[in-house]
C-alpha cells in the first residue's frame, strides 16, 4: 500500500509552538500568574491530599436534574433487594446518623455528601439513587440533587407505612389477600417473622400482641416522634407487620430487637431464648413509662388502659400450732391484712402432675379446666407463700384485655421442672363474674362477664440429642395461636410459618400465656360495662 504524503512540509511544522495547556483558576489567580517563592525553582511537587482537595473542590452538585433527564437512574432500582426493617446503622462507620439507603444494592451508608461513603460508592459501584432514612427524601448520587418521582411513592411507604385512620379501622374486617413483589399471597397481619437466633420467645409476644385492636390501633395512628426509641421502633414494626403493600410477605423485628436488647442490658436479645412472659412483664412496664406513663398513677398509658386491672389479697400469718390440715384455713380470731393492689398479668397455677403410667407403659398427659386453676382468684381457695395464707378476688371493673399466664416451669438448686397438663378452654365465652367481688355499681349482681380468646402463646418441648453425661436435654419451641376476626378462624404462627389451625384442637398445646378480650355489652344502661 502507498504511504500517504504529508499535507504540509515538516519543515513548516517545527516552528509552531505547542497548544497551551489549560490554566487552572484557584481563588481568582491562574497558575501563570503565581510567584514562585524565593530559592525555589521548577514545578512544586503535588501531594495525593492536594489532588483530592482538587477534586473535590471541581465536583459538580446539581440542585435539580438536568431538563429533560427527571428519572435518570430510576430503571436502576432494584425493589426485590430492599430490605428496610433492620437497624438503620451505615454499613461501613456503623453510625446511625444522617442514614441513606441504596435503592440499588439495599446497603445503609451515612451521609450524601462528595466525603461520604455513600458518595464513594455512587462512583465506584455506579449505584446513583438513595433514599434518607429519616426524611424518605430520594436522592442521585454523585450529583447530590433530589428526585421528585410518583413511581417512588411505594418506596417511601415501605420506609415507613402509615395507613389512613379509615383503613386501620377496617383490618379486621377486611378478609382480602394480598400479593408481594414475588406474587406471593399474604394476609396482612398474619405475616411471618425471623427467627434471627433463638428470639422465638419474642416473636411470639409481639404477634400476640399486635392482634390486640386497642393497642395496634393506638401504635398504628399515633405520633410517637416525640417519645422514646423503644416506642417508636415497636410502632414501626407493628405498622409492617399490617401493612398492605409490602414488598415481601413477612418481617424482621431485628430492629426493635437491637433496642430492646440495650434497654434491658442485654437480658432479652436475639442469641439467647428467654421466657416470654418475663419478657412480656419488662416490656409492659418499660412501654409503659416509655409513653410517659406514671409508677404511681394507675391509667397513665394506653399500657394500663389496656391490660390494668385491681385485685384483693387477704393474707394472715401461719402460726406453728396450725395442722397440716389446717395450714391454708383461714382463723378467725387471727389478724388478716387486707391490701389492693394492680395487676397487669394473672398467674395460674397447675395441680402436681401425677407420676403414675398406663397400661402400655406410656405417660398419661393430665388434664384440667382453665375455671379450676382459675378459682385461685375466688376469695375462698387459700394458698401458702412462705409463713403466710393467701387469698385472692378480682375486683370491678375488669381490664379490657385480660392476659393469663400459666406457670408450667419451676426451678430450685438442682433441677428445672416443666409440667406437661393440658388446660382445656372454650374458645368464646369465659365467664369471669365468678372470681369477681360484686359491686351492683359497677356490674349487674348475677350478671356473666363474657371474655373471648385472642392469642395464645404455646410451648413445646423439642428432645434434643445430648452426648453429656446427664443424657437428653429438651429445647423449648414457642408458637402463637391468633384469631382472624374478618374470616372468624384460626391460625398458627410459628416464626416465618404461618397456618391454618381447626379451633377445637387449640388446647391441645401446652397453653403457656393467654390474651383474652372482654366482650361490650348492649344493656349500658344498667350498669354493664
Amino acid at each position: 500500500m502507498a504511504k500517504r504524503h504529508a499535507e504540509e512540509p515538516l519543515e513548516e511544522l517545527e516552528a509552531n509552538d505547542s497548544p497551551a495547556s489549560k490554566k487552572v483558576r484557584v481563588n481568582g489567580v491562574t497558575n501563570n500568574e503565581r510567584e514562585e517563592p524565593e530559592g525555589v525553582t521548577g514545578e512544586p511537587e503535588s501531594t495525593e491530599e492536594d489532588e483530592e482537595e482538587l477534586d473535590y473542590s471541581t465536583s459538580i452538585r446539581q440542585n435539580a436534574p438536568t431538563e429533560g433527564y427527571t428519572d435518570l437512574y430510576l430503571d436502576s432500582i432494584n425493589r426485590a433487594v430492599l430490605d428496610f426493617d433492620f437497624e438503620k446503622l451505615c454499613s461501613i462507620t456503623l453510625s446511625n446518623i444522617n442514614v441513606y439507603a441504596c435503592l440499588v444494592c439495599g446497603k445503609y451508608f451515612q451521609g450524601r455528601g462528595p466525603k461520604t461513603h455513600a458518595y464513594f460508592h455512587a462512583l465506584e459501584e455506579a449505584h446513583h439513587v438513595y433514599v434518607n432514612m429519616q426524611t424518605k427524601k430520594v436522592y442521585v448520587l454523585p450529583e447530590g440533587y433530589e428526585v421528585k418521582s410518583r413511581s417512588l411513592e411505594d418506596i417511601k411507604f415501605v420506609v415507613d407505612p402509615r395507613l389512613p385512620k379509615n383503613e386501620v379501622l377496617r383490618l379486621d374486617k377486611d378478609p382480602d389477600e394480598v400479593w408481594d413483589l414475588l406474587g406471593k399471597k399474604y394476609r396482612p397481619g398474619f405475616v411471618g417473622m425471623n427467627n434471627i437466633k433463638d428470639n422465638d420467645y419474642f416473636n411470639a409476644v409481639i404477634q400476640a400482641l399486635a392482634h390486640i385492636p386497642a393497642l395496634r390501633n393506638f401504635f398504628m395512628l399515633e405520633d410517637l416522634s416525640s417519645k422514646s426509641e423503644l416506642a417508636q421502633r415497636y410502632s414501626i414494626l407493628i405498622r409492617k407487620i399490617w401493612n398492605t403493600r409490602a414488598f415481601k410477605s413477612h418481617v424482621s423485628p431485628h430492629e426493635l430487637l437491637q433496642q430492646v436488647s440495650r434497654q434491658s442490658n442485654k437480658k432479652f436479645d436475639l442469641l439467647h431464648q428467654s421466657d416470654p412472659v418475663e419478657f412480656l412483664c419488662w416490656f409492659l412496664n418499660n412501654m409503659h413509662l416509655a409513653l410517659g406513663g406514671s409508677k404511681t398513677r394507675p391509667g397513665t398509658s394506653i399500657i394500663h388502659r389496656v391490660f390494668q386491672g385491681k385485685l384483693r389479697v387477704e393474707s394472715q400469718q401461719i402460726t406453728a400450732k396450725a395442722d397440716a390440715g389446717d395450714r391454708l384455713r383461714f382463723e378467725e380470731a387471727a389478724e388478716v391484712h387486707v391490701d389492693t393492689s394492680q395487676y397487669l398479668i394473672l398467674t395460674l397455677d397447675l395441680p402436681a402432675a401425677p407420676l403414675f403410667q398406663d397400661e402400655l407403659d406410656k405417660n398419661i398427659i393430665p388434664q384440667v379446666p382453665l375455671t379450676s386453676i382459675l378459682s385461685k382468684y375466688d376469695g375462698v381457695r387459700a394458698q401458702e407463700q412462705f409463713n403466710m395464707r393467701k387469698r385472692y378476688r378480682l375486683l370491678h371493673p375488669l381490664p379490657p384485655f385480660l392476659l393469663l399466664h400459666i406457670k408450667r416451669f419451676s426451678k430450685n438448686k438442682f433441677v428445672s421442672e416443666r409440667n406437661p397438663t393440658i388446660v382445656t378452654f372454650p374458645v368464646r365465652s369465659l365467664d369471669m363474674s365468678p372470681y369477681v367481688e360484686p359491686n351492683p355499681k359497677m356490674h349487674p349482681p348475677g350478671e356473666p362477664i363474657w371474655y373471648d380468646l385472642v392469642a395464645n402463646v404455646t410451648h413445646e418441648a423439642v428432645r434434643i440429642r445430648d452426648d453429656s453425661v446427664e443424657g437428653e436435654a429438651e429445647r423449648k419451641v414457642w408458637r402463637v395461636q391468633v384469631r382472624d376476626r374478618a374470616k372468624d378462624e384460626w391460625l398458627e404462627v410459628q416464626d416465618l410459618f404461618v397456618e391454618k389451625v381447626a379451633t377445637e384442637t387449640l388446647f391441645t398445646k401446652e397453653s403457656y400465656l393467654m390474651v383474652w378480650e372482654k366482650r361490650r355489652t348492649e344493656n349500658k344502661g344498667k350498669g354493664a360495662k
